[in-house]
């Protein structure tokens, strides 16, 4: 059982917190477009084994590359994977490659279901917000290097799948550890 989901890295970094003197506005200083850059991942949610893809758009066949990705990995393994009605999600492409992959469609608006989504905003508050990088390949580095430095359980941990109130925590039990 994975939990699929994507997340825009923006080269400016989204601004949390900041300074200035009191009564006086901030100044903010941006300079030409900001530069993105897509990352799809994969997260299984019993062993918090992630597969992480930095894509420079977040389209069909982006998410197409994604599959292809879990496939390798899971390769004669039963798969099934959680995930939202992104438009690059359910276009007819990306539904035919998902042949051999049990997709499981969360309700629509419904991030807080989704643990990568949790994921997500854990490692852009410590790698994204508030700082500048160099390029956008770098602050996708950064992100992929912390994501990946997580230990499995760290990774549970952290995008809430091993709290009590989890709401597959009985279904991840019963079907994929063996356990009531």
């Amino acid at each position: 059982m994975l939990a699929e989901d994507e997340t825009d890295l923006l080269l400016f970094p989204p601004l949390r917190a900041s300074w200035a003197s009191r009564g006086e506005p901030a100044k903010v200083w941006l300079a030409g477009g900001n530069a993105r850059r897509v990352v799809f991942g994969a997260m299984n949610l019993v062993t918090g084994t992630r597969l992480l893809l930095p894509r420079p758009k977040g389209q069909s066949a982006d998410f197409q590359a994604l599959l292809d990705e879990v496939r390798r990995h899971y390769w004669g393994r039963y798969v099934a994977l959680l995930l939202d009605e992104d438009p690059s999600h359910t276009a007819q492409a990306p539904l035919k490659a998902s042949e051999g992959i049990t997709l499981l469609w969360l309700p629509k608006r419904s991030p807080e279901l989704n643990p990568m989504d949790t994921l997500w905003g854990q490692g852009k508050d410590v790698i994204s917000a508030d700082k500048q990088y160099g390029t956008v390949e770098e602050h996708v580095d950064r992100f992929l290097k912390y994501l990946y430095g997580l230990s499995g359980r760290e990774a549970l941990h952290t995008s809430g799948v091993l709290a009590r109130d989890f709401w597959l925590r009985r279904t991840l039990s019963k079907k994929f550890c063996g356990s009531a």
